[in-house]
C-alpha cells in the first residue's frame, strides 16, 4: 500500500514509519520539522517536506491508499498558553487534511488522538465510553478532531479509527539497528527528562506535585512502549471500515507514579539521580490508567513490554545519541 504519515519525523511517526516501510509499504513522510527531525525518517522513506494544510492534497493527488496522521502540536503547558495556537494547527490542519482526503477520495485515516480527551476520569482504568471532559485545550483540540473524524465517516463514507495513548515511552531499532527515540525541544516528558540527566545533563530531576490524591502524592499515569504502540496502528489501518470511526485506547491497563518512574530509571542507569518537587502543573489529572479491552478484543492487541523494557531502550537511545 501507499501510505502518507503525516508527522512521520516526530517520535511516534518515525516509528510507525520505520514499521510500516519494513513490511514492504510504500511510506511517503509529511513534515515541517517545527518539532521533527529529518534523521529521524527512515531511509526507505520518501520526505516530503510541508504542512498538512498546505501540502498534503498534492501528496494525496498522487494516489494513497491511507493515512497515518500523527502531525499536531502535543505540550499541554503551551496549549494553555497559547490555546489559539492548538485549535489552528490541530483542529484546523486536520480538517484541511479531511477536505483533501475527501476530494482525492482517499479511503481511511488512522488518528493519533490522547487520553488527554477524558480530562480528570470519575474512575479508572478509563473505557472508552468514559466522560469526555479535557482540562487543556491540547485535549479539546484532539477531541475535537474525534468528532470531526466521526462526521466525515458517516457523510464521506471514510474509514477512520482514533487511537487514543496513554503516556508513550521506550525507543525503537530496526533491523539495521538504526534507534528511533524521544527527543523534543523541550522535554517536557518525565523518563526522556530524567535519562538526560542520567547522561550528563546539569540539572535535577523535578516532579511536578506531590499532594495529588495517589498513593505516594505523585501523578500516575500508564506507560506504553512505543513498539507497542505501533503494531496497534498497523492493525488499526486494517480495521479502517467505510463509512465508520472508531475509538481505542492504548494503554497496558495499570499505571506507576512519577516516584516508581524514577525509582525505575535509577535501577536501568545505576545512578542515584536526586529530585526536587515542583509545584503541579495546570492541567495535569492526579492518574490516568487505561481499558485496553476494547481494541485487545476487536482487533486481538497485546502489549508486550513492561516499565523496564521501556526505560531501558529509551536508556539505551540517549546513549547511542550522545
Amino acid at each position: 500500500m501507499k501510505l502518507l504519515v503525516t508527522g512521520g519525523a516526530g517520535y511516534i511517526g518515525s516509528v510507525v514509519a520505520a514499521l510500516l516501510g519494513a513490511l514492504g509499504h510504500d511510506v511517503v513522510i509529511l513534515d515541517d520539522l517545527s518539532t521533527g527531525h529529518r534523521d529521524a525518517v527512515p531511509p526507505a522513506a520518501r520526505f516530503v517536506p510541508g504542512t498538512v494544510r498546505d501540502d498534503a492534497a498534492a501528496v494525496l493527488a498522487s494516489g494513497v491508499d491511507a493515512v497515518l496522521h500523527f502531525a499536531a502540536k502535543s505540550l499541554v503547558g503551551e496549549s494553555m498558553a497559547n490555546p489559539a495556537l492548538y485549535w489552528d494547527n490541530n483542529l484546523g490542519g486536520t480538517l484541511a487534511l479531511l477536505e483533501s482526503m475527501r476530494r482525492t477520495q482517499t479511503p481511511r485515516i488512522v488518528f493519533s488522538s490522547t487520553a488527554a480527551t477524558y480530562g480528570e476520569p470519575e474512575s479508572v482504568p478509563i473505557t472508552e465510553t468514559a466522560p469526555t471532559r479535557p482540562t487543556s485545550p491540547y485535549g479539546a483540540s484532539k477531541l475535537a478532531v474525534d468528532t470531526a473524524l466521526a462526521e466525515h465517516a458517516r457523510m464521506h463514507g471514510i474509514g477512520a479509527v482514533s487511537l487514543r495513548y496513554f503516556n508513550v515511552a521506550g525507543a525503537f531499532t530496526d533491523s539495521d539497528g538504526r534507534w528511533y527515540g524521544e527527543r523534543h525541544a523541550p522535554e517536557t516528558h518525565l523518563i526522556p527528562n530524567i535519562l538526560a540527566i542520567a547522561a550528563g545533563a546539569d540539572r535535577r530531576v523535578q516532579l511536578f506535585g506531590d499532594d495529588y490524591p495517589t498513593p505516594d502524592g505523585t501523578c500516575v499515569r500508564d506507560y506504553i512502549h512505543v513498539t507497542d504502540l505501533a503494531q496497534a496502528h498497523l492493525l488499526a489501518l486494517g480495521a479502517c471500515t467505510p463509512g465508520r470511526h472508531q475509538i481505542y485506547n492504548l494503554g497496558i491497563g495499570s499505571g506507576f507514579s512519577n516516584r516508581e518512574v524514577l525509582d525505575m530509571c535509577r535501577e536501568v542507569t545505576g545512578q542515584g539521580l536526586p529530585a526536587t518537587i515542583g509545584p503541579r502543573r495546570p492541567g495535569d489529572p492526579a492518574a490516568l490508567v487505561a481499558s485496553a479491552d476494547r481494541i485487545k478484543a476487536d482487533l486481538g492487541w497485546q502489549p508486550e513490554r513492561q516499565l523496564r523494557s521501556m526505560v531501558a531502550d529509551a536508556w539505551a537511545f540517549t546513549q547511542a545519541m550522545a
